[in-house]
This record gives structure tokens, C-alpha cells and sequence, in this order.
């Protein structure tokens, strides 16, 4: 079950959005692969401190994150990638790593990399490892108004 804070939040919207059950995989490409399910639509929530404040920076599945330009972004002195100890606490209704991508319920805020506000639909843990919640991006937008900025890149490409 999607962790009860989100869906209530979503349910009281009339956000129409689809819940999709898969089996255990920690990895969002593997998630992405499994459930059919275009890997740049599959995002990832990663918790960084700018500037020491907890936020969230939402990204492709299949990207990875780049610190110095989500700093040059936000104008920040100091990001870094949060420790779970740091951030568990924040998200009692959440299995670890399964945070769902709105830092509004967690009083954090967002950062979304560009090439995903670009999509139509977005999918992204909804608080367990074993549960997607997929919806429109623009819904997505509207209720978490995140500030959408430059900060992720391909990885390097496997050659067969």
C-alpha cells in the first residue's frame, strides 16, 4: 500500500494515478525494466543538503546526479548527498530509499532535473520498495512546485 500520507494527499486532489505492484528491487532502473515502465520516465528521489537544508532532488532513474551543477543551479555554498541517518526520521511512513518525490508532505524542497519535467508521466516509489505510483508530470507539477533546474547527466554508455 503506498504510504497513507501520499495517497490521502493525492485521493483529496482527485489526482487520477495508477498504482503499480512489482517485486523487490532496489535498483529504479531494474524497477523500471520490471514493470515495462521507459526508464526516463522512472524517477529517482535522491536527499541532498543545500546549504544544510534537507531537499530533495528528483531525477531520471538512468541519470545520475551532478553536485557542483545543481549548486551552480540553486547559487548554494555546499551540496551534498544526505546520509540516511540524517533523513530516516523524516520519513516514518516510508520503507528506506522508497521517500515518494513529494518533499511538500515532508516539509523539504524540491529540485527536479529538467530532463524529466520534459515527460509526460512520471513513476516513483510510493513509499516501499514494492510499489510504483505513476501519474501525469503536469499533476506532479501543480502539487509540489518544485523548481525545476539542470543538474543531472547520462551515465556513460555500456559498449556491447
Amino acid at each position: 500500500m503506498p504510504a497513507k500520507k501520499l495517497k490521502e494527499y493525492l485521493d483529496s486532489h482527485h489526482i487520477h494515478y495508477e498504482t503499480i505492484s512489482h517485486s523487490m528491487a532496489f535498483n529504479a532502473q531494474r524497477v523500471a525494466a520490471t514493470t515495462h515502465i521507459p526508464g526516463k520516465e522512472m524517477a529517482k528521489t535522491v536527499v541532498v543538503k543545500v546549504d544544510g537544508e534537507m531537499s530533495m532532488a528528483v531525477l531520471p532513474a538512468s541519470f545520475k546526479i551532478d553536485l557542483d551543477q545543481l549548486k551552480i543551479a540553486t547559487g548554494a555554498r555546499l551540496v551534498e548527498l544526505a546520509s540516511e541517518m540524517e533523513f530516516k526520521s523524516r520519513f516514518p511512513d516510508c520503507e528506506p530509499g522508497a521517500m515518494p518525490p513529494f518533499g511538500n508532505l515532508y516539509d523539504m524542497r524540491v529540485y527536479v532535473a529538467h530532463s524529466l519535467s520534459e515527460d509526460k508521466m512520471i513513476a516513483f516509489n510510493a513509499g516501499t520498495h514494492i510499489e510504483l505510483i505513476r501519474m501525469a508530470y503536469r499533476d506532479f507539477d501543480r502539487l509540489v512546485h518544485p523548481t525545476v533546474l539542470k543538474f543531472s547527466k547520462r551515465p556513460m554508455a555500456h559498449h556491447a
